[in-house]
């Protein structure tokens, strides 16, 4: 059974509330028309079809990591920085619900979340590690990531590179807006999903249909 199968059947309900019936006819025609019209209906995703900006960062153990690593996996990816009094720990838990969702089904080893620190000089390797069971991320498909101490902007300059700004301000506070980004197997940005009201369930179908798009 495909995986598109079974998260139909796990979440039938949802789906059928929103008015969509995912099936498995081919994997494009489903990715094409839930782009070109159910996701219509979500106000705040933005489609976009561009190539993802490169970057290779480190994670908690200084292990290099490119986004490259990753060609074969759906990406979810959002920058943040833990000192944010206020949005940024509620966007790891948005996100953090979103990918309990999709590791209660097969595309749990078909997508990949990440976040990346805006703040490297006070995000160190021991603040980025307790960040994950802080705020209900798992560790076995979620990675925090950062340019380092030694390159403090470069993560805001590739936040720029995604087309939003981190504009840092007195005390070290940014200003900056919310964006949870998907980028398919090939490395193609295709959503921005813009603040935190946006629908879990379209979020997790638009993962669904990326995950099992051959294209």
């Amino acid at each position: 059974m495909t995986v598109i199968k079974v998260y139909a059947a796990m979440l039938s309900a949802l789906i059928i509330g929103l008015g969509m019936v995912l099936t498995a006819p081919t994997a494009a025609h489903s990715l094409k028309k839930l782009e070109g019209t159910f996701l219509k209906r979500e106000r705040y995703a933005q489609i976009v079809h561009d190539k993802a900006p490169a970057f290779t960062l480190k994670d908690a153990d200084g292990n290099k990591v490119a986004l490259a690593d990753f060609r074969g996996k759906v990406v979810v990816l959002h920058f943040l920085y833990t000192h944010c009094p206020d949005v940024c720990p509620l966007h790891s838990e948005k996100i953090a619900s979103v990918q309990q969702s999709v590791n209660s089904t097969p595309m749990k080893g078909l997508v990949k979340f990440l976040s990346i620190t805006t703040d490297p000089v006070r995000d160190t390797p021991a603040v980025m590690k307790a960040h994950g069971p802080d705020h209900g991320l798992d560790p076995v498909n979620w990675m925090f990531l950062s340019s380092g101490v030694d390159q403090p902007a470069a993560t805001r300059d590739l936040a720029g590179r995604f087309g939003f700004k981190f504009t840092l301000g007195k005390d070290g506070y940014q200003m900056h807006g919310i964006v949870t980004m998907l980028i398919d197997k090939s490395g193609i940005l295709r959503a921005k999903y813009h603040g935190l009201k946006f629908g879990e369930t379209n979020m997790i179908i638009h993962i669904n249909a990326l995950s099992n798009d051959t294209h």
